[in-house]
């Protein structure tokens, strides 16, 4: 076996060790950065840090005409079926015909008082994707640091894909074709929109 063989079958053993272990030790954050990317370029059709939900519905009971008989025992009144006594914050009257409620985590209720339609908008932070995407957004310095690293781990971890295998399935056979494709499309994409 001639010395540039050899060479070669060091560097692609490394190269297999360094991938694999790599890979395995940044897994996590390319997932964390993976499903944030995809929450946060698809912001406008889908909010990843609330759930909010609408619900619109007639009350039924006679509503007070008057501002005085909106006090605040009679909004937790009406607080109540939706589960949301415990969170009233405040309420006030926009104008004369509608008062509007304010509850703890940004949810209200909005109500007609001439024709008792009501609107309650409910809205929860979700579970784990608001911190995931925190983390997109590069909150600290620690976390910059830390994205440097991972960046770099990244490009070793494509270098050593790269040069891992040989023969017609590597860089000089079909892995060289995909490569090629992989840089050619979004190129292209982006310089033609």
């Amino acid at each position: 076996m001639s010395e540039k063989a050899t060479r070669m079958g060091r560097v692609r053993r490394v190269s297999r060790w360094l991938h694999r272990d790599l890979s395995y030790l940044f897994a996590g954050a390319l997932l964390v950065y993976a499903i944030s990317g995809i929450c946060l370029n698809h912001k406008r059709d889908f909010n990843s840090d609330y759930s909010i939900r609408l619900t619109e519905y007639t009350l039924e009971s006679p509503l007070p005409a008057e501002k005085d008989g909106w006090d605040k025992d009679y909004v937790l009144g009406l607080l109540e079926p939706l589960g949301e006594r415990e969170n009233y914050t405040q309420h006030y009257f926009p104008d004369e015909h509608t008062v509007k409620v304010f509850l703890k985590g940004g949810s209200s209720l909005q109500v007609d008082i001439r024709s008792g339609q009501a609107r309650y908008e409910s809205l929860r932070k979700r579970p784990l994707l608001p911190a995931l995407n925190r983390l997109h957004y590069n909150p600290s310095r620690a976390w910059t640091i830390f994205s440097d690293v991972f960046a770099g781990a990244l490009l070793v971890i494509t270098l050593t894909g790269i040069v891992m295998v040989k023969g017609p399935k590597g860089l000089w056979g079909r892995g060289g074709v995909e490569l090629l494709v992989g840089i050619a499309v979004p190129l292209t994409l982006f310089l033609l929109l």
